[in-house]
C-alpha cells in the first residue's frame, strides 16, 4: 500500500509541479497516511533536475502546509472547546482523564501556544495535531497562520533540500524521518506513562488523607 501512495505520490508532483506538491501537502495535513518524507524530498528531486525551482517548491510546499493547518484548526474550533468538555465528563473516566486535567492542558497550551505551534510544526507526527489545540483553544489566527508558516518553512526546507542534494538518492531521507519518528513516539510514551504515574500518584494520596 505504502508503495502504491508513493507512486501516487510521484506521479501528482511529476504531472502538476507546484500545484500538485502543494495539493498533496494540504491533503498530508489532514491525511497523515500521506508521507510528508516522500512528497517533499521527491519534489527537491524534481526540482534539482532543472525542471522545476527548488524555492517555489518549497514556497509551495509551506503554502500547502498553512492550508492543511487551517482546515485543521477550523475542524477543532467547530467542535468547540465546551463539547470536549462534555466529552471528557462522560467518557473521561475510561482513560483517567478527567475535567481539571483537561482546564490544566488548556491553560498550557494558552501559555504557550506560539512556541507549541512554532515547534511541533517541526516535529513529526506532531505536525499536524498541534493544530487541533490550537483550533479548540480558538488561538487567535494571525499568530496561528504565522507561527504555522515558519514551522512549516523549517520542515520544508530541510526535506525539500534534503531531497535536491540527494538528487537520484532522494529516497534516502524516508528511513531517517522514520527514525526520528520513533524517537518522537517514544518520547511521547514516556511522557503519558509519568502523567498517567503522577495522576495515579496523586489519587492514591487524596485516598489515604
Amino acid at each position: 500500500m505504502l508503495s502504491s501512495l508513493a507512486t501516487w505520490v510521484q506521479d501528482v508532483i511529476e504531472q502538476l509541479g507546484y500545484l500538485g506538491v502543494a495539493l498533496l501537502v494540504v491533503a498530508e495535513n489532514v491525511f497523515p497516511p500521506i508521507p510528508s518524507e516522500i512528497v517533499l524530498p521527491f519534489a527537491g528531486f524534481v526540482a534539482q533536475r532543472g525542471s522545476e525551482s527548488v524555492v517555489l517548491m518549497i514556497i509551495a510546499a509551506t503554502v500547502g502546509s498553512v492550508g492543511g493547518a487551517l482546515i485543521m484548526y477550523w475542524i477543532a474550533a467547530i467542535i468547540g472547546d465546551d463539547r470536549l468538555h462534555a466529552f471528557t465528563r462522560k467518557f473521561g473516566k475510561w482513560v483517567q482523564i478527567r475535567a481539571s486535567d483537561l482546564t490544566k492542558a488548556e491553560e498550557w497550551f494558552d501559555r504557550h501556544a506560539m512556541s507549541a505551534v512554532l515547534i511541533g510544526r517541526c516535529v513529526p507526527l506532531i505536525r499536524s495535531v498541534v493544530s487541533i489545540p490550537a483550533g479548540f483553544r480558538r488561538m487567535k489566527l494571525i499568530p496561528y497562520i504565522a507561527y504555522t508558516f515558519l514551522g512549516s518553512l523549517v520542515w520544508n526546507i530541510a526535506l525539500v533540500g534534503a531531497g535536491a542534494i540527494l538528487g537520484n538518492n532522494w529516497e534516502r531521507v524516508e528511513p531517517i524521518i522514520a527514525t526520528f519518528q520513533w524517537i518522537v513516539i517514544v518520547v511521547i510514551l514516556a511522557a503519558i506513562a509519568r502523567l498517567a504515574y503522577v495522576v495515579y500518584q496523586r489519587r492514591r494520596a487524596l485516598k489515604t488523607s
